[in-house]
């Protein structure tokens, strides 16, 4: 199609502009490359997650779906523009003040279209927020925040005093425990951060990945027509697997498996094959499809996209070192075999199955990054969003024989993780390319690529055998489950070790034996999400726990506080838990809310069935726990903090925040342990370069393993400057005022002080390890240092006739140590919530079918119900200012507690997760429903 160039007359944020640009560009591109707008984000191109939402003359747009050529003579309005505009400027500081901006990614559009709608009206209700939203999808807050924001500024603007004020940095009585605004806020509510795709060097190239189109096969590269296919489209170069000195990684060194480009042989639909480099304009000209009928010649073979098919006796192989197919086992005997003493004859048996499916992690923001190679300081750089940079050096430096030293990872501003970005993707392809051509090089994955070619969920399925003794304790819990881990190792291993150790639940069990197997296929390549299969365990655990209840005549969560597991006890794995193990306070805070939900729920089923309506109420509860941190394995954190002679305090944080706040609760427990107020902190963010290295952001580590590095700094410099004032007493108080340093009656200035290669007069590092045992062949031994604990319990409503659930309620309490912000992990809980009521209801990933966010659905702003938080308090000693972790725990009894309360209402145990309506109309009405999904989503 031929370009029509043309002037372009409209006005942003105020400001007459003018262009040249092509009629048929996208607004957003235009927004984001000719004006250097880059608050307005993509996350779809396809007008689906609302990211880029814009004002046009007052009213919100998608402004990825619309031509530049529509908006000459209009008005628009981004994110940029909101400082100048009163109803903006409200909005994002009550956006900032509630805590309604974690990753940051979806936020400008969320700000754009409350803009739009606190332009039409002041008097807004929660409904009236929700619909103005709906169009912008939020992976992170569980959006509850961003309604209370939106509510909280238009109540400001009526004149009403605001509700939601944090503590100020310079009136912080104690840093931790404290409802400090993010550091990271303003940047976020302004469109000033920058994420992967916001920043591009001088003289980029730009580069394309070609992927395969069969989930097996054979391939080979037609050497002879790759000369003219790059003359042909104006391109630089190819990068293939020859340019990649050692083309294979992993998450663990000794399991590297995965190439980043093929080298003749496809494992999955839509593994990398071959890179194009040239130009924007000339990789933007480029169709894939044509480009690898011309380049590739394929020869499909068989794909085994189930468990059921590479278990077979006649299965290929899909990795030649696992002849059986199974990547690796995993294993917890408490107490096993049992004895016939076990299983009383009096006692109650009870067994369930349950199939989860594929789930996507669908963060808003797809990979994106650039690299750059030195070749005179020999230094390749890389600019990307990971949660892990430490890893991706180390990974890079081996592919590429290089040094640690010589890779450089700079992480950008991460809009969503959740575990999809702990894996290389893009990383390996450009850094080749940059070589290769000695300039910079950038890729970002369009939508669809993205979700086709990243880690999902493993898909489960598992069947547990739950017996009670004749008092109706828990006499024994035996579990087992297979995980579809696709073709490569990636968290495969951690799956199927973490299961086990989780698998029979917080509850007390003196015989356990859990067992799982991570399965190859030529399916997606499952990865780390958000707890590492301890959701897909849960799922079953806790449907036994309630029908347990139910056989007993129990109520189902005061039967949990009875079988919960406490202080003192021992869990299935041999260990002791000697302090916060804090469910039977989560379950306490939940029974007032528990019984009147109850009460309430049987009033109206009474009605509903005199009135022969089809709807019925239904309330479920569910417990969890987790281990905190990495799973036995070396978990270290190390973290400095500097003084300068100016009187700043700098910390160096290498804890990536992939929203989880990571830039904000650091500071603050550095600081607690300093004793110098938040006011005179600045960081420097993660760099491997400039920061040391804290460990990767996931397994709910980082508050627990670097927030005690951050402590331990803390106390460290803390010492050396009541040394250089010279104080020896240690709880004198420090204070600075400008450059001057003082502790009683004596001061310092500290600009005469020399300073070392950081800048600094002084400084002090932490280093922080959990102590951990080794687990023997029968998983006995100390796999965690500290575990999360909580209870969720739900209230819903479903339509017999439609097979339709509609949450009206979600109650969660959640044993956090010691909640170092408030208001973050609030929002952790209630992200994690929304992913949950995902995972329950409505996410099922398809290859090749759902690579979108128009036909992957995931919970939008009416989906997800109010949520009451209780954050109990039990004190971790190991933990800084006794806090653990929460951003996996969020997660885990959500969809449990659902599926109960699904049961409550209708009288029917679903066995397969999402629970679409079709699925439930299938159960409620007899139909055979689980082997029909099983067929159709070949498990």
């Amino acid at each position: 199609m031929s370009e029509l160039i043309a002037p372009i007359f409209f006005q942003v944020n105020g400001k007459a502009t003018a262009i040249q640009a092509n009629l048929g560009n996208r607004l957003s591109e235009t927004l984001r490359d000719e004006l250097g707008l880059t608050g307005t984000k993509i996350g779809c191109h396809a007008g689906d997650c609302g990211a880029c939402t814009v004002l046009i003359n007052g009213e919100q747009a998608c402004a990825c779906i619309v031509p530049v050529g529509q908006v000459v003579g209009c008005t628009i309005m981004t994110v940029e523009g909101l400082a100048n505009d009163d109803l903006g400027a409200a909005l994002q500081k009550a956006f900032v003040d509630v805590g309604a901006a974690q990753c940051g990614i979806c936020t400008p559009g969320m700000l754009m279209a409350a803009r739009d709608l606190l332009g039409k009206t002041l008097l807004i209700t929660e409904q009236a927020v929700a619909d103005a939203l709906g169009g912008v999808l939020c992976r992170c807050t569980g959006y509850r925040l961003i309604i209370q924001a939106v509510l909280e500024a238009a109540s400001r603007l009526r004149g009403a005093a605001p509700t939601s004020v944090p503590v100020a940095f310079d009136r912080l009585g104690s840093p931790v425990g404290a409802r400090v605004n993010r550091f990271d806020a303003a940047a976020k509510v302004s469109g000033a951060e920058k994420f992967g795709a916001d920043f591009v060097p001088s003289d980029c190239l730009e580069l394309r990945i070609l992927r395969s189109p069969f989930a097996h096969a054979k391939f080979t590269v037609n050497r002879a027509a790759v000369a003219d296919f790059l003359k042909d489209n104006g391109l630089v170069t190819i990068i293939s697997a020859d340019d990649i000195p050692s083309n294979a990684f992993a998450i663990f060194a000794d399991m590297r498996d995965q190439p980043a480009l093929a080298q003749g042989e496809v494992r999955l639909l839509g593994e990398a094959v071959l890179a194009l480099v040239g130009s924007k304009q000339a990789i933007d000209a480029i169709d894939p499809l044509e480009a690898i009928k011309k380049l590739f010649q394929f020869e499909p073979l068989p794909a085994q996209l189930s468990m059921d098919e590479s278990l077979s006796a006649d299965a290929s192989v899909v990795q030649s070192k696992f002849a059986d197919n199974v990547l690796c086992r995993g294993r917890v005997a408490k107490n096993w075999p049992l004895d016939a003493n076990t299983n009383p004859k009096s006692g109650l048996t009870l067994s369930a199955n349950m199939t989860t499916q594929h789930v996507e992690h669908a963060y808003i923001e797809p990979e994106a990054g650039y690299a750059v190679w030195s070749n005179t300081d020999k230094l390749l750089t890389i600019f990307a969003c990971t949660q892990t940079p430490y890893m991706d050096r180390d990974e890079l430096a081996n592919m590429f024989a290089l040094a640690p030293t010589q890779v450089r990872i700079i992480p950008s501003a991460v809009g969503g993780g959740f575990g999809g970005k702990l894996d290389l993707s893009l990383q390996p392809i450009i850094a080749a390319a940059a070589i290769k051509t000695g300039r910079a090089v950038r890729c970002v994955f369009h939508r669809p690529e993205s979700m086709l070619s990243t880690t999902k969920r493993h898909p489960a399925r598992m069947s547990a055998t739950i017996a009670l003794d004749a008092l109706g304790n828990i006499a024994s819990y035996k579990f087992e489950g297979d995980f579809n881990t696709g073709p490569y190792a990636s968290w495969g291993p951690t799956v199927a070790n973490r299961v086990p150790i989780h698998a029979c639940g917080p509850y007390r069990v003196p015989h356990v034996l859990a067992q799982t197997r991570a399965v190859l296929t030529h399916n997606s390549i499952g990865g780390a999400f958000r707890g590492f299969g301890v959701p897909q365990s849960t799922l079953i655990n806790e449907r036994l726990m309630d029908e347990a209840a139910a056989a007993l005549g129990k109520d189902a969560l005061d039967f949990r506080f009875e079988q919960a597991i406490r202080a003192g006890d021992t869990t299935a794995t041999g260990q002791v838990l000697s302090a916060s193990v804090g469910l039977r306070p989560c379950l306490a805070a939940l029974k007032p809310a528990w019984l009147l939900a109850k009460h309430s729920v049987d009033d109206f089923n009474k009605q509903a069935v005199a009135n022969a309506s089809a709807l019925r109420r239904g309330v479920g509860v569910a417990s969890m726990w987790y281990g905190i941190g990495n799973t036995v394995i070396a978990n270290p954190s190390t973290m400095r903090v500097g003084l300068k002679p100016n009187g700043r305090v700098m910390l160096y944080n290498g804890a990536v925040d992939i929203g989880q706040g990571t830039y904000t609760i650091m500071p603050q427990i550095c600081s607690q342990g300093l004793g110098l107020g938040l006011e005179h902190f600045d960081q420097i963010r993660a760099d491997t370069h400039l920061t040391l290295d804290a460990g990767k952001s996931s397994a709910s580590r980082q508050t627990f393993v670097s927030g005690n590095a951050a402590r331990l700094a803390g106390e460290a410099l803390r010492e050396k400057l009541l040394a250089v004032v010279g104080v020896t007493q240690n709880s004198a108080q420090l204070v600075l005022n400008g450059n001057v340093l003082s502790a009683g009656d004596k001061r310092i200035d500290l600009s005469t002080l020399a300073i070392d290669d950081h800048g600094d007069v002084a400084f002090g590092e932490g280093y922080f390890n959990p102590p951990t045992i080794a687990l023997d062949a029968d998983g006995q031994g100390v796999p965690y240092a500290t575990y999360g604990f909580a209870a969720q319990f739900c209230e819903l409503e479903v339509d017999l006739g439609l097979g339709t659930v509609k949450l009206i309620a979600i109650h969660a309490a959640h044993d956090v140590g010691r909640a170092i912000n408030p208001t973050q992990v609030e929002g952790q809980i209630h992200g994690g919530i929304a992913q949950g009521i995902g995972l329950a209801l409505m996410e099922d990933y398809r290859a090749g079918k759902t690579d979108n966010l128009h036909d992957y659905l995931i919970p939008t702003i009416g989906d997800v119900p109010p949520i009451t938080c209780h954050l109990i308090e039990d004190h971790e000693p190991l933990g800084p200012y006794g806090a653990k972790g929460v951003g996996e725990p969020a997660l885990v009894a959500t969809a449990p507690a659902i599926l109960n309360a699904i049961a409550y209402a209708t009288g029917v145990r679903m066995d397969c997760v999402p629970v679409t309506p079709d699925r439930l109309y299938a159960a409620i009405h007899g139909a055979n429903y689980r082997e029909q999904a099983l067929e159709q989503n070949r498990m």
